[in-house]
């Protein structure tokens, strides 16, 4: 049932806009004995995730007895990021989520299935899995909050993504990535459809419907200098999910009449400390970038690849080195084999040698940066030549006469030459 929608292209949400749209619903739900928010990470700080967590709070009080952040893989949040993402929510309510460890099945998508959704990729069965709180008979509402936008791995974010692979476990994570990364990034990308979604929604029905989840999606854009609120979008099944997509693909979409030759994007330190997440520079970009071109990512934050230990040494140790010598080494190598979520990053980060990529981080080295088969550059001369903020998002001439494309922040849309 679709509880609230409200969005539109040339429409902004202000912040009492979407707090009256939320206190409305939640009045319409009666009152709750026990309240679980599910809102994404840092990773997401710009989703307006923590603000409409703060409004639950508000509103819930000490109803609201736990919140969740949807990490999937990602390091658990710091004190200082807590404060930073939903201030004055009281740290005692955050919850870690363990995606090795803390996870119970409730359910598993056969391999039949998979290889028709998949159209003979790959055959596999996949666990779903849920982080033991949703389980816990004691809540009778679990808020799923996040921003819908373009996604390499399920083509757009969110929805039941937050279930089954924010707090979902290892073994959905890693087999829906790759059975992502095996269909094909330029088939799913921007895309409602497509196999990982999918899987997603046979879970969904099939293994979580009686849980009293109810989805609570934004979509946002870049508008001048801000980041906006473009519409908001509340239910309990796939068509809040659907109205929201609709919107995210008029606003999160940057179609170009030409392709980019080169294109220069920067990570801010505070949402991109890895290549995990940084890639996004790679992904976001790929289907707007020219054969030969250049792509210039640079990640003042950067000091490591994996957001664990286990997922960094396996980057490290394979590279991104293309779909072929991935799959060659997943055949080859138990490792990578247990680890598939891994696999279908490095097919994700590589150009397959289409384009070239450097890297101008703040903490690796150039040794750590080469080692993993990309291009080395020094942040600070690139920082003097390409000054994050004297550019405009879209094209840029500079003072040489070189043209450039500049994204301030790859996880707020995708680009690319026509494709829709």
């Amino acid at each position: 049932m679709l509880l609230y929608a409200r969005g539109s292209e040339s429409e902004v949400l202000s912040q009492q806009d979407v707090r009256e749209a939320l206190c409305g619903v939640f009045a319409s739900l009666g009152s709750k004995r026990r309240v679980l928010a599910i809102p994404p990470d840092i990773t997401r700080l710009n989703s307006l995730g923590g603000e409409i967590t703060g409004i639950v709070n508000d509103y819930y009080g000490d109803t609201l007895t736990d919140i969740l952040p949807a990490l999937g893989t990602h390091s658990p949040m710091t004190e200082p990021q807590l404060d930073v993402m939903f201030p004055g929510v009281l740290h005692c309510k955050f919850r870690v989520h363990d995606w090795r460890g803390g996870v119970e099945d409730v359910g598993e998508i056969p391999a039949d299935y998979i290889k028709e959704i998949s159209g003979g990729k790959v055959c596999y069965p996949i666990r779903a899995q849920v982080n033991r709180l949703l389980l816990d008979p004691g809540f009778d509402l679990i808020l799923s909050i996040g921003q819908v936008v373009p996604h390499e791995v399920v083509g757009m974010a969110n929805y039941t993504k937050n279930i089954f692979v924010g707090v979902g476990g290892s073994d959905f994570i890693g087999k829906s990535h790759y059975l992502g990364a095996s269909y094909g990034m330029e088939h799913l990308m921007g895309r409602p459809g497509g196999p990982v979604r999918e899987a997603l929604e046979y879970a969904r029905t099939n293994f979580i419907g009686s849980l009293p989840i109810i989805y609570i999606l934004t979509v946002r854009a870049q508008q001048g200098d801000e980041v906006v609120t473009k519409g908001l979008f509340i239910g309990d099944d796939r068509e809040c999910f659907e109205r929201a997509v609709e919107l995210s693909r008029k606003v999160n979409f940057v179609q170009l009449d030409r392709e980019m030759h080169k294109c220069v994007v920067y990570l801010d330190p505070a949402e991109f400390k890895s290549t995990w997440l940084g890639n996004k520079a790679i992904y976001r970009t790929r289907m707007a970038l020219a054969d030969g071109a250049e792509l210039i990512i640079l990640a003042p934050g950067l000091r490591e690849f994996g957001e664990d230990a286990a997922m960094d040494a396996l980057i490290r140790r394979f590279g991104y080195r293309g779909t072929s010598h991935t799959l060659a080494a997943v055949a080859s190598e138990a490792d990578l084999q247990a680890n598939l979520g891994a696999a279908a990053h490095l097919i994700h980060g590589s150009s397959e040698g289409r384009f070239n990529i450097t890297y101008a981080p703040g903490f690796l080295s150039r040794e750590e940066i080469e080692g993993v088969g990309y291009d080395y550059a020094e942040l600070a001369p690139l920082l003097e030549s390409y000054r994050p903020g004297e550019l405009r998002d879209g094209w840029n001439t500079m003072p040489d006469g070189e043209e450039i494309f500049y994204i301030s922040n790859p996880a707020l849309g995708l680009w690319a030459k026509k494709l829709f």
